[in-house]
């Protein structure tokens, strides 16, 4: 698949490639990675990842690190299509990796995909000497502002609010199996990028720009050694507009079948009342359970999220969530009535919701245990590993 922008026309993708650029300064320094396309209908961030590699080769020598562009899907980029098989990025489940792990003959086109990712992976990660970050180069279907999506730790946070764009805490923790989920538990810093609708340049720009920034921001590149930083400071500052933090607080989830249709004009960020019709389905009408903000609504044929809702968080929550896990507030909550540890997971917590109802969900997450999931009649809530700690330092 190729696309021509006002730069250059783009290099053609391969099945199966997905190292579009290596580039190795010193060695001790910290990590990048950066995928794009791993939905394959998305193809500007591995279009911007070909650009930027192309510009990175005369900034070699200067590289305090290592650096890593790679695609995504390359199967389903070919195609033009979201996926093949499954979507890649809910196949990092635990029960994938190890069917996947343990049967060399892949069962679906995502199967290959993510056993020839995890090969380059795992040789990234096992020699690493310093800090690896990760960056997912994503597009939405609706037209809107370009956004990040992270994972809630703090060592995400802090690198996240390095940028001039809006942050969503929580939408990773409302998913199964995402790439990202799978890195960060490795203990990479994780970073999701939405730049833009599927077939605007302004999106291969976007994320161009933000895959600059990652490099400064990383301490891979120096400021003086990129003399168009500002330029992309400011042009990213221009698209993403007001800079906020907002918290997911609802994800519209769509199986095949449900004949899924989403009310026209939405656009992210759009401002929603309690009560609205958004969208409907086989079942009737789908209405906004509260007030807020609308974001990446689906109108595409392809995807399990209908729409999410979202609302901003005050900076003093955040503060405040800073100071309890630093105490490791977390390990002690365990106490509390109708709580208990998880017999297998270290990171999670069963929650005994007739007991513990007088304790509210926002406690849990101020701590860190954002992902909530029914057991059978228990809820269980899990925090991310490697919250304020690299395992790679």
């Amino acid at each position: 698949m190729t696309i021509e922008t006002a730069h250059a026309p783009q290099q053609t993708i391969e099945e199966g490639e997905h190292l579009i650029g290596e580039f190795i300064g010193d060695a001790s320094g910290a990590t990048l990675i950066a995928v794009g396309s791993l939905h394959g209908n998305e193809p500007s961030g591995t279009f911007a990842l070909q650009r930027a590699a192309h510009k990175l080769k005369d900034s070699r020598p200067k590289l305090r690190g290592r650096v890593y562009f790679l695609t995504g899907n390359s199967r389903a980029l070919r195609r033009g299509v979201r996926f093949i098989g499954a979507d890649l990025n809910r196949h990092w489940t635990n029960e994938n990796l190890e069917k996947n792990q343990t049967n060399s003959s892949p069962q679906i086109s995502e199967d290959a995909e993510q056993n020839e990712l995890l090969e380059i992976f795992e040789k990234i990660l096992s020699t690493a000497k310093n800090e690896v970050f990760a960056l997912d180069l994503h597009s939405t279907s609706a037209e809107g502002l370009p956004f990040a999506a992270v994972g809630d730790t703090l060592r995400n946070r802090s690198f996240a609010q390095k940028f001039p764009v809006t942050i969503l805490l929580g939408i990773e923790e409302q998913l199964d199996g995402t790439m990202l989920e799978y890195l960060n538990n490795k203990g990479a810093v994780t970073f999701g990028f939405e730049g833009g609708q599927h077939d605007s340049t302004d999106a291969i720009d976007n994320h161009e720009a933000l895959v600059w920034l990652a490099l400064v921001n990383s301490g891979i590149l120096s400021a003086e050694d990129l003399p168009d930083l500002e330029n992309h400071l400011q042009n990213l500052q221009k698209a993403s507009g007001k800079r906020r933090i907002i918290e997911i607080r609802h994800r519209e989830p769509v199986a095949p079948g449900d004949e899924f249709q989403l009310n026209s004009g939405f656009e992210n960020f759009d401002p929603i009342k309690r009560g609205q019709i958004l969208a409907k389905n086989k079942n009737g009408v789908i209405k906004a359970i509260e007030s807020g903000l609308i974001l990446m609504p689906l109108y595409q044929k392809q995807g399990e999220d209908g729409f999410f809702i979202g609302r901003e968080v005050a900076r003093f929550w955040l503060r405040l969530s800073v100071i309890l896990r630093k105490m490791k507030i977390g390990n002690l909550v365990r106490v509390l009535p109708g709580v208990q540890r998880h017999p297998t997971d270290a990171d999670s917590l069963i929650i005994n919701t007739r007991v513990a109802r007088f304790f509210p969900l926002q406690i849990f997450h101020l701590l860190g245990f954002r992902k909530r999931r029914w057991r059978d009649d228990k809820l269980v809530v899990t925090r991310r590993r490697h919250d304020a700690r690299s395992p790679f330092k």
